[in-house]
């Protein structure tokens, strides 16, 4: 399983459109478990994967390490905003499998909601990895919110450099907080406009396999287009509550890592309980399930499903972009199928994730 250690509730940005207040009434604000405690329940699960998580971990690089040398992993995996990652040493930078770093698109987008200079700021520490030697999946983790172009700051990160970025995943700045679209002047008017932008993505990911033979690593198109090449069913597919799980500070174990304040996230904790007595605790519900395209979309979000906290009418609008996503891949599926068939591309390169990575896919 998949194992998000949040190492901190501090973080060093203060970003725009986040919730992360650190509240010690809700988890203590650094871990208060021994790594001992961490690795007697870890042991129990041959095929661990750890993701660190925050805050920003590596605002606690020192325990990270601690962790890495004592517990090992079938895979190491980081969620960072890419500030510190110029102080992690080479042998601890080579031995992560992903790193996923929050960079929003272009530098304007990126330093209105996370800070000025920041995206200057990231980008040397991408290209400086780089430099050093990593060569694991490196991905741009974007927030998407008003000011979001989605085709032209996704173009933007597929692009940078040589390019850095092998993917670039995103997640929508919808229904986090409440009162419902608090960050948006006409939340209807962007919805449209994001579902074009969406529509000239898929093109532009199309036209670039036909002129390039290359298909570009957009988390969200591979996965679905993964789905509809081999003809899978899936399931809520950032796995929380299934097969992945997010340890707290204080050591509980809670299906989804955002929210450990709501009593319907908690399944145990690391002193009392083994991997096997928490995995499918906590699934998506109506009306994910009887949706038309449940087994492409898995259910989007486990928060989401559970809280509402824009109400159904909201809910509806945010999975309303999903179904668009998914019909403007169908109609692409056809002409990915010739292309495999001619030989441009390859079956194989639509493959993605191959393990969970912490790209929940569905945006």
């Amino acid at each position: 399983m998949l194992y998000f250690i949040t190492l901190t509730q501090v973080c060093n940005l203060k970003c725009r459109y986040c919730g992360n207040t650190p509240d010690p009434a809700i988890e203590p604000i650094d871990i208060t478990y021994t790594i001992k405690d961490l690795k007697s329940f870890l042991e129990n699960d041959p095929e661990a994967s750890i993701a660190f998580y925050g805050g920003e971990p590596l605002v606690r690089m020192d325990l990270m390490k601690k962790i890495m040398d004592e517990i090992e992993a079938k895979r190491y995996i980081i969620q960072t905003n890419g500030l510190l990652l110029k102080n992690l040493e080479t042998e601890y930078l080579k031995r992560f499998d992903t790193i996923l770093v929050s960079i929003d698109g272009r530098e304007e987008i990126t330093d209105y909601y996370r800070g000025l200079g920041t995206y200057r700021r990231v980008i040397e520490n991408i290209k400086d990895i780089r430099a050093r030697g990593f060569s694991g999946d490196l991905i741009a983790r974007m927030a998407v919110s008003e000011k979001t172009d989605i085709l032209e700051d996704v173009k933007h990160l597929l692009r940078i450099g040589d390019p850095w970025f092998d993917h670039v995943h995103w997640q929508l700045d919808v229904m986090w907080d409440s009162p419902p679209y608090q960050r948006y002047r006409n939340f209807d008017e962007w919805l449209a406009k994001y579902n074009v932008g969406i529509s000239k993505l898929v093109n532009y990911w199309l036209e670039s396999m036909k002129k390039e033979g290359k298909v570009l690593g957009i988390v969200p198109f591979l996965g679905i287009m993964k789905t509809l090449l081999f003809n899978e069913k899936v399931e809520l597919r950032c796995g929380s509550g299934i097969n992945a799980f997010t340890i707290t500070t204080s050591g509980r174990l809670i299906a989804c890592p955002i929210a450990p304040e709501f009593e319907w996230n908690h399944v145990g904790d690391i002193f009392r309980n083994k991997p096997v007595d928490i995995a499918r605790k906590v699934m998506v519900e109506e009306p994910c399930t009887s949706c038309e395209i449940y087994d492409i979309c898995g259910g989007r979000c486990l928060f989401a499903n559970k809280t509402k906290l824009w109400g159904e009418d909201g809910f509806r609008k945010v999975c309303g972009t999903v179904k668009h996503l998914v019909n403007e891949l169908k109609k692409a599926k056809s002409e990915i199928q010739e292309l495999i068939r001619l030989g441009i591309v390859r079956k194989e390169d639509f493959n993605y994730p191959k393990y969970n990575n912490t790209t929940e896919i569905i945006p």
